[in-house]
């Protein structure tokens, strides 16, 4: 795989599994009695808190698998099967368990800030989007891909802020039909990664 078509890969299922377009309503939810100033400090915080979390366990993920005696196939097939579970909720336009539950929103209602959790972890960086940042580490093959990688990660960092940004100051020219129909292009594009993944891993158990 050349390293555009992995950053092309990677971009894609990077930002269809954190979709931060599909945590802007419950990020709105949580917040009601915020300024606008102080959304946008808890966005900032997130944000930076998410790439910082990706990039954690892309680091720290074949270590994992040794202390644990975890084969990279055996992950793939189970990371891709995780993903395509978040994505089946995405093509419905639903904000999926694995992202964010019912308890943890509750939680969020009931606190002052809400950037590290719930909004950095798990809704922007929760189980899937952990298990994709692996995922693609482990197919990165060159210190070009490496790079291009780490570079996404922070680029997702930005966008996270600049949507969550332009939901703070724009909130009522946000269209909820083109978020749902974002989700769900998102939700296709996750399935698809969430398939190669699981491909990936038989090939290297099977042949």
């Amino acid at each position: 795989m050349g390293t555009l078509e992995f950053a092309l890969m990677g971009a894609g299922a990077l930002f269809a599994i954190v979709n931060p377009l599909a945590a802007v309503p419950t990020f709105f939810a949580m917040t009601p009695a915020n300024t606008e100033a102080e959304r946008l400090r808890m966005a900032r915080r997130a944000s930076v808190t998410a790439s910082g979390v990706l990039i954690l366990f892309s680091l720290m993920g074949t270590r994992l698998f040794g202390i644990f005696g975890i084969t990279l196939a055996a992950f793939q097939m189970a990371g891709g099967l995780l993903l395509l579970l978040v994505s089946l909720d995405s093509l419905r336009a639903k904000r999926s368990a694995v992202q964010e539950t019912e308890e943890e929103k509750r939680e969020g209602l009931e606190k002052d800030d809400i950037s590290i959790t719930p909004l950095a972890i798990p809704m922007l960086s929760g189980p899937g989007a952990i298990t994709t940042a692996i995922l693609l580490e482990s197919k990165a093959k060159t210190l070009a891909q490496d790079a291009v990688l780490y570079l996404l990660f922070v680029l997702m960092g930005f966008a996270c802020y600049f949507t969550l940004r332009f939901s703070i100051k724009k909130a009522r020219q946000i269209n909820p039909i083109a978020m749902n129909i974002t989700t769900r292009l998102m939700g296709l594009i996750l399935a698809a990664t969430a398939m190669q993944f699981m491909l990936d891993g038989i090939k290297k158990t099977f042949f």
